[in-house]
């Protein structure tokens, strides 16, 4: 279940925001307001739910969990970057 649910959110993470935001209370615990969600959901989706987790969870933004969130930002910015080295000039 773990497998498959880390699946979706890297397939599907603004799926995944919109459902958090509909039925948990994680994003309202952790951001305290619609923007920076907002943001993240435009912007960096996975990093957004990656740090939700950690807040709610009591997680300290240090050790193996800055690990974690250091790999979110680049998988976000992974995704960004792919469609520069795509164009066509």
């Amino acid at each position: 279940m773990g497998c498959i649910l880390l699946l979706l959110i890297i397939a599907f993470p603004r799926v995944l925001l919109v459902l958090m935001f509909l039925f948990t209370t994680m994003l309202q615990r952790a951001y305290h307001g619609i923007l920076i969600p907002l943001l993240g959901f435009i912007f960096l989706p996975v990093t957004t739910i990656v740090y939700a987790w950690m807040v709610t969870s009591g997680y300290p933004t240090s050790g193996v969990y800055l690990l974690f969130l250091l790999i979110a930002v680049l998988i976000d910015l992974g995704g960004h970057g792919g469609a520069y080295s795509r164009r066509r000039l």
